[in-house]
């Protein structure tokens, strides 16, 4: 080993998972913000200084920080402060009920009721509450809930009265505003969801700094060192780039994040592009990325758009939040500007809209190393498989979906379909960078779920889903470390633990490839996190 300067920090003991290529060592030293060197204890013997801090993994498996490639961290810390109403708090429409009913009854009259992640298809009634039943719970106080999916909402009637919404109100394209019997249920979908969204309250500066640095020390428990924060701008426009950067300034952003600028008729991008912020501005810690572009809805709420109808729904196929010439002419315009591009997209028709986007864009403004994305790319076929390989095209999916909702798909789509979904396995043997997230807060950003279905392709409830698109753990590693980096443009620099990249680590409590799927899922933590060489986060004894 040449000469080297002592190290700050040295992890010895334990298996160090360098890479997909590279495999494990056994020792791993960090200096100045990077990695020194990797070897042995002994290999590491004489870097040991005076200063040198040294950590004995004893056994437990230590890699590089994790990239949670497509979330909502802004979003994520704003929910954290919302009600919870995801299934696992409270399964019942009752029980919904009451909850909405116990916040209203500490609100002030007129105080917005917010809360997030229902599932209809696991309330025991097996549909979405009613515009009605909210208003009896909270009949002083307009209330909003969000689905898991994050693409269907139900206003009560304050709500909707607030927003100017009755049943004589103009559908907006690419949305939905459902009545039945002429009667609005309080259900929306996509772009019909606008008018609501626009009176509820804006956060207050403070609290979208405080909502960065909630969602970005609930990362760093879980390992997760690096972000792409989804969609920026999408609760308070421009005031979301002001915040970050305010967080970065005061020491509040907790994790590297590369924002994706939200595009179409409610983005920031002629604000962004104005001030240069383009696809690369920024540093290591906080940086601009893609431009988010909404195609489509959600596979479980059918609103992503199909080529063949949803089950039982021979009307339905979807919905386009976007015409092709509206898609397409966005796509070139951003293309051209310079921006990576981050689309979303999950059912197969969307998908087939966005690689037409995406083909012209490129043959308008060559560029083989853009690296469009995109994000979710749930329900792709073969053909769109290898034309996303030929135009240099990345999915960015969420793994973690099957978990959630496999048994809901397998409830609104045929078998054969479902069985299709996010094909891990298909991606990485076409040569595909497949980058594991969470979508957080439409799932949780606890990567346990992920791994694990990564491995298995098992539902929550134990259904297995195409159990030919399982990873082995180092791929399902290397899906939430180099591969993140990649799609994210900074593959040189992080995802990887080897000389001269950024000293990123997480360390578990064992070693992951010895475990079994139902030990990483229910026995295993995140020890300890490592950002630059600085602990950020360790877990209690």
């Amino acid at each position: 080993m040449p000469c080297l300067p002592h190290a700050d920090l040295i992890l010895q003991n334990g298996p160090v998972y360098l890479g997909l290529k590279e495999g494990y060592t056994s020792a791993v030293a960090l200096w100045a913000g990077k990695v020194l060197a990797t070897g042995t204890p002994a290999d590491m013997a004489p870097l040991i200084g005076p200063g040198t801090q040294v950590i004995d993994l004893a056994g437990r498996m230590a890699t590089p920080g994790l990239y949670e490639a497509h979330l909502h961290l802004l979003p994520l810390g704003l929910t954290m402060k919302e009600l919870d109403i995801r299934p696992r708090f409270v399964r019942t429409l009752d029980g919904l009920l009451e909850m909405i009913a116990q916040a209203a009854a500490k609100a002030k009259p007129g105080e917005w009721i917010l809360a997030r992640g229902y599932d209809h298809f696991e309330l025991d009634v097996k549909r979405h509450p009613h515009r009605t039943e909210l208003d009896r719970a909270a009949p002083n106080n307009p209330v909003y809930i969000v689905r898991a999916c994050g693409h269907l909402s139900v206003a009560n009637s304050l709500a909707l009265k607030l927003a100017g919404v009755d049943e004589t109100t103009p559908v907006p394209a690419g949305g939905a505003i459902e009545q039945v019997n002429g009667v609005l249920t309080g259900l929306m979908a996509e772009n019909g969801r606008d008018p609501v969204k626009k009176v509820i309250p804006d956060p207050t500066d403070e609290e979208l700094v405080a909502a960065i640095e909630r969602a970005g020390r609930y990362c760093n428990s879980f390992g997760i060192t690096s972000v792409m924060d989804a969609a920026v701008g999408m609760r308070s426009r421009y005031r979301e780039v002001a915040a970050y950067r305010t967080a970065q300034r005061t020491g509040r952003l907790p994790v590297r994040t590369n924002m994706c600028l939200l595009g179409g008729h409610n983005g920031i991008v002629e604000q962004c592009f104005a001030d240069g912020l383009v696809t690369g501005a920024g540093d290591d810690w906080l940086s601009v990325g893609p431009v988010k572009i909404f195609t489509d809805g959600s596979a479980g709420g059918r609103t992503a758009a199909m080529s063949l109808p949803y089950l039982g729904e021979p009307e339905t196929k979807g919905i386009f939040c976007l015409t092709d010439a509206e898609m397409d002419a966005l796509t070139r315009d951003y293309h051209a500007k310079g921006y990576q591009l981050a689309v979303h997209a999950i059912g197969d028709a969307a998908i087939e809209q966005t690689l037409n986007a995406m083909e012209n864009g490129l043959n308008d403004h060559p560029d083989p190393d853009r690296r469009h994305r995109i994000e979710h790319c749930g329900f792709n076929s073969k053909e769109q498989i290898a034309r996303m390989v030929r135009l240099g095209i990345e999915p960015v999916p969420q793994p973690v979906f099957i978990y959630d909702f496999g048994d809901l798909y397998l409830s609104v789509l045929e078998a054969d379909r479902v069985e299709a979904c996010y094909p891990m396995r298909d991606w990485i043997e076409a040569g595909l960078k497949p980058a594991a997230s969470s979508d957080a807060p439409v799932c949780d950003a606890n990567i346990w779920p992920n791994i694990y279905t990564m491995l298995t392709r098992k539902t929550a409830r134990g259904t297995v889903i195409s159990p030919d698109q399982t990873l082995t753990i180092d791929e399902a590693i290397s899906a939430y470390t180099e591969f993140g980096a990649y799609v994210n443009r900074c593959e040189d620099s992080r995802g990887r633990l080897l000389p001269g990249m950024a000293a990123d680590v997480a360390i578990f409590s064992r070693d992951l490839s010895t475990a079994t799927p139902e030990q990483l899922l229910h026995e295993t933590r995140c020890d300890m996190t490592i950002i630059a060489g600085k602990v950020v986060y360790e877990a209690e004894a």
